[in-house]
């Protein structure tokens, strides 16, 4: 059984704990919490039935109520869907993923992945840099996921639910690393922010 390590990040009110395999991969200092993807490392599950993948190392914990969990990504991009990512995980069929990406064009991304049973992928829009501003907001039973280019105004891409369980307090957000293709990559989060709040709107930049 693997080791679990806890972790206190300013300024989460909740206690991150490793899940998934490499709990070593994952540092935190200050505020910034760093990761090293292990090679061959995902989590995904094809819709074409292809054996599913969940060995990607993720940093999870449990927040309350509606909230809103931020923070600047850096992604040494070394291969194809290398990616810092913000997760929402209710089980292993029920999760969703706020990805820092690269592509197969070999362009940094926002894409997203929601799960119910089944992954669904979609690809938001393309950077000419290795950083980004990820955002996942709870609001009721729903959940939205937010990019930006300076952590400021905040563009939509994706809105979705994921059954009512989701509300029920065993939902546990946070960070995931991972290099599916590749031999590893280098993440780092920083600027995390928390708001026990929801957007003042989903669709205005706020």
């Amino acid at each position: 059984m693997t080791a679990t390590t806890e972790y206190l990040v300013d300024p989460l009110p909740f206690v991150l704990l490793t899940d998934g395999p490499a709990p070593e991969c994952w540092s935190h200092d200050d505020g910034v919490i760093s990761a090293s993807a292990p090679a061959r490392t995902d989590l995904f599950i094809d819709p074409a039935g292809k054996h599913p993948m969940s060995d990607a190392p993720r940093l999870l914990g449990t927040p309350e109520g509606d909230f809103q969990l931020s923070a600047r990504v850096r992604v040494d991009f070394a291969a194809t869907f290398d990616a810092g990512v913000l997760a929402v995980f209710v089980d292993q069929q029920n999760w969703a993923k706020l990805c820092f990406e690269y592509t197969p064009q070999g362009t940094p991304s926002v894409v997203t992945v929601v799960t119910r049973g089944e992954s669904d992928d979609a690809n938001a829009f393309e950077l000419s840099e290795n950083t980004v501003w990820l955002r996942i907001s709870r609001t009721g039973t729903t959940f939205a996921f937010h990019a930006s280019n300076d952590g400021k105004w905040w563009r939509l891409v994706r809105y979705f639910g994921l059954g009512q369980s989701s509300a029920d307090g065993s939902t546990r957000v946070g960070f995931l690393a991972q290099s599916p293709t590749g031999e590893g990559c280098q993440i780092v989060f920083d600027q995390i922010d928390y708001r026990p709040e929801a957007p003042a709107g989903l669709r205005d930049g706020s």
